[in-house]
């Protein structure tokens, strides 16, 4: 396909999509935002307020089943609406139908696209379960168990270990081939939200250099905004007392929803 048929299929596509994002400020949630800034397709927003159970009412568990955000909905090609749930899946769907131009991915079938979902896939599998338990032991479990914390810190740390050997061969400064893909895309949230889970980033100066050149990206700088102001920034300036503080209100929440969903 010719540049100029691209750039025909992405304008029809982008008239011809109905994407509503389900989202929160979350290292999840951010990620189909940045995709879909990067993408420069138009998308309606609802902020779910997952300190308020928003994400099990009815209304969303009809969109997502599992009651976790991200989702979006869409008007499939056949013309009727689709449901997308499950971050990584959301991002497949979206590079899949509308990157034609492959401005964040690569064409299906070759070498790039499966070294893409590979990193994808990982992404999904380790850093976000190892890094999200973490948080919940480090900061929003009522006591701080050494065991977990230690178990679950050295696990990320050594995620964290794949990623900076993998940028460290780069030469384009990014996880596959020359540019920026879906695969940093998943991996940033996390990455840059690394000081909330108590990880210090000066064991991976290349993975930090990783985490500020993104942010230079107006895509991710506008779809880490979404639905509310995203605090890299300010994080970095917080003392480990200053952070457990501000999490003793989510501990509150998160503890209170356990309960509920353990009836």
């Amino acid at each position: 396909m010719t540049t100029r048929l691209r750039q025909i299929a992405t304008q029809i596509s982008s008239k011809m999509s109905d994407i509503h994002l389900y989202t929160a400020q979350t290292p999840n949630g951010v990620k189909v935002s940045i995709l879909l800034e990067e993408l420069g397709l138009p998308y309606k927003v609802t902020a779910i307020e997952i300190s308020k159970n928003t994400q099990k009412e009815p209304w969303f568990l009809e969109i997502n089943p599992n009651g976790r955000i991200p989702a979006i909905t869409d008007t499939f090609t056949d013309g009727k609406p689709i449901r997308i749930f499950e971050s990584g899946s959301v991002m497949q769907y979206l590079t899949d139908r509308y990157d034609t131009e492959y401005k964040v991915s690569y064409p299906k079938g070759s070498r790039e696209y499966y070294e893409v979902n590979n990193w994808l896939m990982w992404q999904m599998g380790g850093l976000g379960p190892m890094q999200g338990q973490l948080n919940h032991f480090n900061r929003y479990a009522p006591e701080k168990i050494e065991y977990g914390i230690n178990r679950y810190k050295n696990e990320t740390r050594r995620l964290y270990r794949a990623l900076e050997t993998q940028l460290k061969s780069s030469t384009s400064g990014y996880l596959v081939g020359d540019r920026c893909t879906s695969a940093d895309i998943s991996c940033w949230g996390w990455v840059a939200a690394a000081k909330w889970a108590g990880v210090d980033m000066a064991e991976f100066p290349v993975l930090d250099q990783w985490v500020k050149r993104m942010l230079e990206r107006p895509g991710v700088e506008k779809g880490r905004h979404v639905p509310s102001k995203h605090n890299y920034e300010g994080l970095q300036q917080l003392s480990e007392q200053e952070i457990d503080e501000k999490a003793e209100v989510s501990r509150k929440w998160i503890q209170a929803s356990m309960k509920e969903e353990a009836k």
